[in-house]
């Protein structure tokens, strides 16, 4: 399983292979509101908050509930992704993908539910015939900023992003 992060190697592969844990991504809620008819010919920046909570913990087993919140500035389109992630594996692997990672201010394991939440946040934009985040909005550069030249912007989308939040709880035991 490849990550993606523009240029190279990303934080998560030096941590750990996705192959050692497996983490299945269901998706409970996704609310797509389409705040502006037009996106402008400015184009528009992704605000993005994300959280993460543990609900389960079982030896080789851990069950985290997420939120993702991306917002245009201007305001075109709102996007709230609600969900559970389910990891399974070693212990010691499974702690290493629900640290911060320094570098984004987000979880590693959002690498992962990102590339699934990322799909279904594309579909819900063709739909409504507005713009979509890029797909690699949380993985590039410094505090989720996109790199110029990244693939995958949406119509009238400047490559740039910003997490304005990162919570991670862990479970009550």
């Amino acid at each position: 399983m490849q990550t993606f992060c523009q240029g190279g190697e990303s934080a998560i592969e030096s941590v750990v292979s996705w192959v050692d844990v497996e983490v299945l991504v269901e998706i409970t809620s996704l609310l797509a509101t389409r705040l502006n008819e037009q996106a402008g010919s400015a184009g528009v920046r992704f605000d993005v908050t994300v959280k993460l909570e543990e609900k389960e913990r079982k030896s080789g087993l851990v069950v985290v509930l997420f939120g993702l919140v991306m917002r245009t500035k201007p305001n075109v389109v709102k996007y709230e992704v609600e969900g559970t992630a389910t990891l399974t594996g070693k212990d010691t692997l499974i702690d290493q993908l629900l640290k911060v990672d320094p570098k984004s201010n987000i979880p590693f394991v959002f690498h992962r539910v990102y590339q699934h939440v990322f799909t279904a946040i594309y579909v819900a934009a063709s739909l409504m015939n507005t713009v979509h985040p890029p797909s690699d909005l949380l993985f590039a550069g410094k505090q989720g900023a996109v790199q110029p030249g990244a693939s995958g912007l949406g119509q009238n989308a400047q490559p740039a992003g910003n997490v304005t939040q990162a919570e991670v709880k862990p479970a009550v035991r």
